[in-house]
Formats: C-alpha cells, sequence, structure tokens
C-alpha cells in the first residue's frame, strides 16, 4: 500500500495563507500590484520611440532590442536611425512597414513636434501631457514605477540580510557583542542622514548602485531590533537546549533552529520597508540628491509638479501614482500582518 504523499506545505503555512486569501483587500492589492509590476518589466513594448518590428524590403527588423543605423532602411548616413524622421518613415512605409508600440515615446524622448508650450496638456498624442522639457508623462511613469520598485526590492532585500545577520548575533550570543552592536546602532542612527547624503552627492554623482549603497548604510538598522528580540527570547528554550546537548554548532542552531522563527516574524515588515524605500528614492529625487536626470524619476516628476502649478496634469497624476502604489503596500502589509497573526488564526 502506498503511503500519503506529504503536502509542499505545512498546515501552519496553509492556515496562513488562507488567512490571508480571506482578507480581500490585501488579495485584491496584491494582484493589482502584480499587475502593474509586471505591465512594466515590458515598458520597452508599451513606450518606446523604436518600432517594435520592421518589414523592409522582404525582411524583418527589431529595432526594439538591436540598434540599427540609417543607411539600413535607406537613408544617407551612418547614424542611429530616427524612427520619428518623416523621410524614414515614408521610405519604410514604401517598401514594407513597421509596427510602433502604443505609446511612440520612451521616457526620455523629447517631442520636439508639440504645437503647444511645455508642459503640454493631456491630448490624443499624450495622454497624460507633458513634462517641461515636451517628454511624455505615461511613457515616465512607467519606466519610473519599475525603477522605483526594483530599487525597493533591491535596497529591501540587502537590508534585510544585513540586518538580520547583525540581529542575530546581537540576540544569539548577547554580553558583549550585544551592548556593543547597540552602543554603535545608538551612535548610528543619530548620524544626520541628509547631510551625508548631501556630502556624498557632492562628491560622487550619484547611480543607481552608489545611490543603493548609501540608503542601504541606514536601512539595515530596520529589522535589527525585532530579529534580536526574537533570538534573545528563543536561545533558552528547550529546543535550543537540546540541539546544543547533541553537540549542534552554534551555527547550525542559529540557521536551522531559530533563524525560522526570526523570519517568520520579519516578513510582516517587508510591504512596509518596500514603501518607505520608494518614498526615500522619491524624496531624494525631489531635492535633487537622488539619481541623474537621465534616469527616469517618480520625484523628478513630484519636483516638476511643484514648479509647474499651472499645470496641473503633472501634480495630480503623480499624486495619484505614489499614493495608489503605497495604499497597495500598506493594504498587502496588513494582510500579510494579519495572516502571520496567531491570536487572529486559531
Amino acid at each position: 500500500m502506498s503511503e500519503k504523499p506529504q503536502p509542499l506545505l505545512s498546515p501552519i503555512w496553509q492556515r496562513r495563507i488562507k488567512a490571508f486569501a480571506k482578507n480581500k483587500r490585501a488579495v485584491f492589492s496584491l494582484f493589482l500590484f502584480l499587475l502593474v509590476f509586471v505591465l512594466t518589466l515590458f515598458s520597452e513594448f508599451l513606450a518606446n520611440d523604436k518600432p517594435l518590428i520592421v518589414k523592409y524590403k522582404g525582411d524583418f527588423y527589431f529595432p526594439i532590442v538591436k540598434e540599427y543605423d540609417d543607411l539600413t532602411f535607406g537613408g544617407d548616413f551612418p547614424t542611429p536611425a530616427d524612427y520619428k524622421d518623416y523621410y524614414l518613415i515614408d521610405n519604410i512605409n514604401k517598401n514594407g512597414w513597421m509596427v510602433m508600440p502604443p505609446i511612440p515615446f520612451s521616457f526620455n524622448t523629447v517631442d520636439y513636434e508639440l504645437t503647444t508650450q511645455t508642459p503640454a496638456p493631456p491630448s490624443a498624442e499624450h495622454w497624460l501631457g507633458t513634462d517641461d522639457e515636451g517628454r511624455d508623462i505615461v511613457a515616465r511613469i512607467l519606466y519610473g514605477v519599475r525603477l522605483s520598485v526594483v530599487f525597493a526590492f533591491v535596497l529591501t532585500t540587502a537590508s534585510s540580510l544585513i540586518g538580520i545577520v547583525a540581529g542575530a548575533a546581537q540576540g544569539y550570543f548577547g554580553g558583549k557583542i550585544d551592548i556593543f552592536f547597540q552602543r554603535f546602532q545608538e551612535v548610528w542612527e543619530a548620524l544626520p542622514q541628509l547631510f551625508i547624503l548631501i556630502i556624498i552627492a557632492s562628491i560622487f554623482v550619484p547611480t543607481f548602485w552608489t545611490l543603493l549603497l548609501i540608503l542601504l548604510l541606514f536601512s539595515w538598522m530596520s529589522l535589527t531590533s525585532v530579529v534580536r528580540a526574537e533570538f534573545l527570547r528563543t536561545r533558552n528554550m528547550e529546543f535550543v537546549k537540546a540541539a546544543k546537548a547533541m553537540g549542534a554548532g552554534n551555527w547550525r542552531i542559529m540557521t536551522r533552529h531559530i533563524l525560522p522563527n526570526a523570519v517568520i516574524a520579519t516578513i510582516t515588515f517587508v510591504p512596509f520597508l518596500l514603501s518607505e524605500a520608494i518614498v526615500s528614492l522619491t524624496a531624494l529625487d525631489f531635492l535633487g540628491l537622488g539619481l541623474p536626470a537621465e534616469y527616469p524619476s517618480l520625484g523628478d516628476l513630484v519636483r516638476q509638479g511643484k514648479d509647474n502649478l499651472q499645470a496641473p496634469w503633472i501634480g495630480i497624476t503623480i499624486f495619484t501614482v505614489l499614493s495608489t502604489l503605497l495604499t497597495l503596500l500598506i493594504f498587502i502589509g496588513e494582510g500579510v500582518r494579519d495572516a502571520f497573526d496567531a491570536r487572529k488564526n486559531k
């Protein structure tokens, strides 16, 4: 008689997933957030000034993944093809066809054919208008949301790993190690982060990775106290003492017996850390201390909304995008927190 197959998830995890699924607001928020994020992953196919596909003289070309020069499509110069050039468009249409993305502008494409003063209001060509440099706002939002979410995921993952390791060392070993780390954190938290960012930004040109490293210097402490408290609570329990008596080393006890309990306590903070990272990046870009101008930035749109009060569509759009994005993360975080709350899932 064959044995009954073991379920992939333990009964505890099955109960937590069911508890999360009962929270309709959290489930809808998670679905909408994932839908938006997946769409932004294909921003190049949704908003770009290059065709998705070109058929020219019987051959197929894919400008969205490979750069072609002007000579390829009957031009006169060996420069990158400009698919906004009427001569090039006419030459392609005479010898084939091309398919443009739904939004024929990238995040850095300047529309030089605007008939109104920038920032241009919403129109059939620019669904949410343009900024003060003539760039399409929908395209900048698509690329900006992707950049902000990816930045937040990387920052949250890195800071959580460092915070968990630091908190585990403090809580498990205690004594002088715990006292040293506690005093170090108190001094580190007291440092004026904004002034340090200003100094560093004046020395180095901020990029995605340098800005990530700068924020990582201060964000790793978010989970340290939670993990430390969990290790302090668990290290004197019977199963830990039994593992020590059986000869298990400190590393095995920390990673196999205590860490799973600590990780469960930290999971509930992840959505809130993501929203905090998005706000931090947006605020730095708004203040001019964040990413350079060649990056699509939600903070830059916030600044443009402030500087162009005569163009309310900019401020209304970026407010709606940011408030919706952060609200979804908060609702997801509340759902995860309730799902892991043993008092609510007995």
